[in-house]
């Protein structure tokens, strides 16, 4: 037995599977956090309840990301659902000195100029949000219903590539979810394996 489990956790390893207990599992409450967006403003998710939630890892410079804020697939998804009130906040968790780090000045500057249109950019310098929720990629996409639960983590979509063309040869999991949600149905793809750039964090 103890050959067995060995050998699974090698075999995990060399695939590049995370060994801890992932802290947000689909269909359990989303954990709660409290930080602050590029303006200032204090975000707690839990003061959202009641509202579907979208969180979007971001790095501007990572070209996964590039992908669909250069076709503005990013921003348009953020205008249509947030028109439609769900929350949406992009995070950056990448560190001071790694890609993607922004200051409040560099983040407000960079949704201007890309025409984005999230609620509020998140900053998370330390990571601590990142890591509450295995945030693995830029972008990696989490959805929260209303009652605050995780209802889909995965990729954006499912071509996992940088090639603008695959946008819309792709299918689009949060478009899909949200649709769902916003219908009263329940979410019918919950996970998918999120794609792009690794986070950042602080090492």
């Amino acid at each position: 037995m103890k050959k067995l489990v060995l050998f699974v956790c090698m075999l995990m390893t060399a695939l590049g599977m995370n060994l801890q207990a992932i802290e947000a599992p689909v269909d359990k409450p989303a954990p709660d956090f409290s930080c602050n967006d590029s303006k200032g403003v204090t975000h707690t998710l839990s003061s959202y309840k009641g509202k579907i939630v979208v969180l979007e890892w971001l790095n501007h410079d990572c070209p996964f990301v590039k992908k669909h804020y250069g076709t503005g697939n990013m921003q348009k998804l953020q205008k249509v659902y947030t028109g439609r009130g769900v929350i949406w906040l992009s995070i950056i968790s990448s560190a001071p000195g790694k890609q993607g780090f922004c200051t409040p000045d560099q983040a407000n500057d960079l949704t201007r100029v890309k025409n984005a249109h999230p609620t509020a950019v998140i900053l998370d310098p330390l990571g601590t949000v990142g890591k509450k929720y295995d945030a693995k990629t830029t972008p990696h996409m989490f959805i929260i219903d209303k009652d605050g639960i995780l209802v889909y983590s995965g990729g954006i979509d499912n071509k996992r590539s940088t090639d603008p063309l695959d946008v819309d040869r792709a299918t689009n999991y949060v478009a899909k979810a949200l649709n769902e949600l916003l219908a009263g149905d329940e979410v019918s793809t919950k996970t998918s394996a999120p794609y792009g750039c690794s986070v950042k964090y602080k090492k």
